[in-house]
């Protein structure tokens, strides 16, 4: 069989505005270092949604107040996945005038709409910038100005490839661990031969990269491992349906589906499901996804998929730990702090790793 048979490329458009999932039982996703810990309690409430036009990088703001700390926040299309969602509540629900913050928000998947939103942020005069980058590269000058212009960076969920000397401090997933963990739980069950449907994220992006990664250093170095399939399906389930039922329909033999986030792995079932092909534990097709969203883990409660991968979306703790430290007149020892987090196996996972651990 041929290393990579790549079919040809589906696309869909970038949603411009919100990802990630909602948050639940926060206090036990969130591993803090020791000289950065979490509140108790950094779930985000029910009703944080996202706003109905979010198309580009659109900001909301919060009662601007003198006396409050001004931080622009940009982000993801919370709309993306469970995953982000959750990552949006969690920021709303801590950077609040409450808690003495003037909070505004900026949403997008393209990286130069983000570049835009940072841009409008210098020239609000923002005191701190908060950035999880659409793409890791591209960041440099913008930073450099925002620098110049005193305002103070912190990057969140996902690194870029700038000098450290441009940012604060840098909350984040080891997305590169996080495949690595997929990939050594894959290699452990042991199959003869491994035809692999790999849908990846939004290319470019952090999570897109490190999840990637992993995957093509085994098969590049495996015989026996086959790329079948492997495109984008930019986090999304349609797409992600509509990549694995083109593959049923050519015929190519496949026994793993590696989708690079739960919403994509939930559109690969429905085409496997509509196809009448088993899968999860026993069946011919072993499922694997990434965020561990509540729903997906119940999916492996119930041996529907295989593995879940955890990406950790509560960072805002973290973010205002530093920033209160800061103001303080204090110094953050960490540059990068690396979120704690683990994979889950369906015959491993109980009842209540789904309720402390899912979002």
């Amino acid at each position: 069989m041929k290393k990579k048979l790549l079919s040809a490329v589906l696309s869909t458009a970038m949603v411009a505005a919100l990802i990630t999932g909602c948050g639940s039982n926060a206090n036990t996703q969130t591993s803090a270092p020791a000289d950065t810990t979490a509140p108790a309690d950094t779930t985000a409430p029910a009703d944080t949604t996202a706003p109905a036009d979010n198309t580009g990088a659109e900001a909301e703001a919060e009662a601007p107040s003198g006396d409050l700390i001004k931080v622009g926040i940009i982000n993801n299309d919370p709309n993306e996945s469970g995953y982000r969602t959750a990552n949006d509540n969690d920021l709303k629900a801590t950077f609040t005038a409450e808690n003495g913050y003037d909070a505004s928000f900026a949403y997008s998947l393209k990286n130069a709409e983000q570049i835009e939103a940072a841009q409008k942020f210098i020239q609000d005069e923002v005191d701190y910038l908060l950035l999880s980058a659409a793409d890791v590269s591209g960041w440099d000058s913008v930073l450099q100005d925002a620098q110049d212009a005193g305002i103070r960076v912190i990057l969140f969920d996902r690194t870029i490839d700038a000098d450290e000397s441009l940012y604060e401090a840098s909350i984040v997933s080891d997305m590169a661990q996080e495949g690595q963990t997929a990939v050594d739980w894959l290699a452990g069950q042991g199959l003869d031969e491994y035809n692999i449907i790999h849908l990846q994220g939004v290319m470019g992006s952090a999570a897109q990269i490190g999840r990637s990664g992993a995957l093509d250093d085994m098969v590049d170095a495996n015989d026996n491992w086959n790329i079948v399939n492997q495109q984008t399906a930019e986090w999304n389930a349609e797409t992600a349906q509509q990549i694995v039922q083109s593959v049923i329909d050519s015929g190519e033999e496949f026994n793993v589906i590696y989708a690079e986030n739960d919403d994509m792995a939930k559109g690969a079932v429905a085409a496997l499901d509509n196809a009448n092909i088993s899968h999860g534990v026993g069946g011919d097709v072993i499922i694997m996804g990434f965020d561990c969203n509540s729903w997906a883990l119940q999916e492996l409660l119930d041996q529907n998929w295989n593995y879940d991968g955890q990406c950790n979306p509560f960072q805002s703790a973290y973010i205002d730990d530093i920033i209160q430290t800061i103001e303080n007149g204090g110094t953050i020892d960490e540059k990068t702090i690396i979120m704690v987090e683990k994979g889950f196996d369906a015959e491993t996972i109980t009842a209540d790793d789904v309720a402390n651990y899912g979002i």
